[in-house]
């Protein structure tokens, strides 16, 4: 059973109460009795110190019975048992008995104490008057000798008496302490606990999204400030939660109307978002949950999840649903090990990318009969015709040529974007196959009069890839590199970092722009298209070096500024299968 702060509050000062009242009844019931019985004994010695000089003498005169009489006439005055002991222990006269019949004494610890010279106190039962007694005694001295011993004696049954009304009286003053003191806690818990109770009960209306509740106290003090401080507290979580379901609103009026399909994921694989789109998508309205294979059941999705899941990264594929294609962007959220995955209908582009594809194979085939034609044609012509128009003659057969170097070009580039191509892998010495294409740039880079600066480490090893496309590479990124450089050097190296081998293509040429470099590997693109079109250059090499890496599993970037030359640099794993 839950109990409320009242009972918590007060049973905390009920058992406080409860507790130091025994404590002190206790403490203070054994005190009295130690300070009464100190007080009684402090008057018998004080008796017994006044009777010292009357007996003393007639102790010396051995008058016992004279004593005896006295003794008795005395304690019946003051209601005092007295005893008078000579030095070997013998009663010579008591109060109460008869001292011939009385037993010796001299074993009596506080005729013990006496007869050492000192003041003797003792509490014990009586075997003469059969009661429990409180007995001093003091040493009856002539000079330095004693002569006896004076006991005086009280039966504890009346100290008793007078100690339980005493405890009575304490008793009930102690009872009515405790019942005003509970009172009081009463008082204080109910103060206590009401302010508490309205807060708790605000909180609870607070918490079912009741956020108009306010606490208002009479009292001062700190209760009267937590209040104010909840009230505060109520109207800027208001303003917050009203901001806040503005926000979700608008968040999800953006998601519901984005075009591209989004799904959330939990780290489990269930569905926690799934916008409109998605859900015409996979044509179910109800997804939120469910795990995501129940949804969508397609293997190449259900791969892409996995690598996020378990790679903890971001990845993208293409994926193919009620044939159509979607750009499959899937993002992991390191914060709560969720995956949003944003689906991208690209079926229009890839449909007009086949189109372009098409286009450019079949017009590429077209034309490269007619132009191998007309090559023949003008090499034909070029012994027979008058030198007046040989110059028209040789302008025709540098386009015509330039024109062939396109089409091969772009057959080329067509070969590689097919796709699931297979490359045809072999064991390949890179350094042999480099230094096997410089040979037939040597001419050029002589005429030129440019240096080569040749720098390949020793532990390179042979790597699994294809000879014919990475030929096609390394020809490429020489020949770039000639074209625009016409002073200084180029410069080729070749060096292995972990599974990877990384080679750096380097040239002192004009450099390139920084607006540039963004788009180099685009096909066409040139960024000096004068001096790019006076080289013969077709814009589509750098292109086809990018699409032989990728084919290869590897990455190739650019290091380049105007003057400064640039550099390539291609990175390749050992092993691109």
């Amino acid at each position: 059973m839950k109990k409320s702060i009242f009972f918590k509050i007060f049973g905390g000062h009920l058992l406080i109460i409860v507790l130091l009242s025994v404590l002190i009844l206790l403490f203070s019931f054994r005190t009295i009795r130690t300070y009464y019985i100190d007080q009684i004994a402090s008057n018998l010695e004080n008796l017994a110190s006044t009777l010292m000089s009357q007996i003393t003498p007639l102790i010396e005169k051995e008058q016992s019975e004279a004593i005896d009489v006295m003794v008795k006439d005395l304690g019946r005055k003051i209601n005092t048992r007295i005893t008078v002991i000579d030095s070997g222990g013998k009663v010579l006269a008591d109060s109460e008995k008869d001292p011939n019949l009385m037993e010796n004494h001299a074993d009596r610890p506080e005729v013990i104490h006496a007869l050492g010279d000192d003041f003797g106190r003792s509490s014990r039962y009586s075997t003469t008057v059969k009661e429990e007694m409180l007995y001093i005694a003091l040493p009856l001295k002539k000079g330095k000798e004693t002569l006896g011993i004076l006991r005086m004696s009280l039966f504890l049954k009346d100290i008793q008496c007078l100690l339980s009304n005493l405890k009575l009286k304490v008793l009930n003053l102690s009872l009515a302490a405790i019942i005003l003191s509970l009172l009081g806690a009463i008082i204080l818990s109910r103060n206590l606990s009401r302010p508490i109770k309205e807060l708790s009960r605000a909180s609870r209306q607070v918490g079912s999204g009741d956020f108009d509740t306010k606490v208002f106290l009479k009292s001062k003090g700190d209760l009267k400030e937590l209040a104010d401080n909840f009230n505060y507290m109520t109207e800027k979580i208001k303003s917050l939660f009203t901001d806040l379901s503005i926000q979700k609103e608008e968040l999800n009026s953006i998601i519901s109307s984005i075009p591209e399909g989004l799904l959330v994921l939990d780290n489990q694989g269930n569905v926690l978002l799934g916008n409109n789109s998605f859900k015409k998508i996979v044509q179910i309205d109800n997804i939120k949950g469910k795990p995501y294979w129940e949804i969508l059941r397609e293997v190449k999705f259900a791969d892409l999840i996995k690598k996020v899941s378990s790679g903890k990264n971001n990845f993208s594929d293409e994926v193919e649903l009620d044939e159509k294609i979607f750009l499959c962007s899937a993002n992991f959220i390191p914060a709560k090990e969720e995956i949003v995955i944003i689906l991208h209908d690209i079926t229009e582009l890839k449909r007009l990318e086949t189109l372009k594809k098409d286009f450019v194979d079949n017009v590429s085939h077209e034309l490269r009969t007619p132009l191998t034609a007309i090559k023949g044609y003008v090499e034909t012509l070029e012994d027979k015709i008058d030198k007046k128009y040989r110059h028209y003659l040789d302008i025709i057969g540098k386009n015509t040529e330039r024109l062939i170097n396109i089409v091969q070009d772009l057959l080329a580039l067509s070969a590689l974007e097919v796709k699931n191509i297979k490359l045809q892998l072999e064991e390949i010495d890179f350094k042999n196959l480099i230094k096997d294409i410089l040979k037939a740039f040597e001419q050029k880079i002589r005429e030129k009069g440019l240096s080569l600066k040749l720098n390949i480490d020793k532990n390179i090893p042979t790597i699994k890839g294809d000879s014919f496309k990475l030929e096609q590479m390394l020809i490429n990124l020489v020949d770039n590199a000639l074209k625009y450089t016409e002073k200084g050097e180029i410069s080729i190296s070749l060096k292995k970092q972990a599974n990877l081998i990384k080679l750096e293509v380097g040239d002192t040429g004009i450099g390139i722009s920084p607006e540039h470099l963004e788009r180099i590997f685009e096909r066409f693109y040139v960024a000096d298209k004068s001096r790019s079109k006076k080289l013969g250059g077709t814009g589509l090499g750098l292109s086809i070096v990018k699409h032989i890496v990728l084919l290869h599993n590897g990455s190739i970037k650019i290091e380049s500024s105007p003057g400064a030359g640039a550099k390539f640099i291609v990175t390749l794993p050992i092993d691109a299968s």
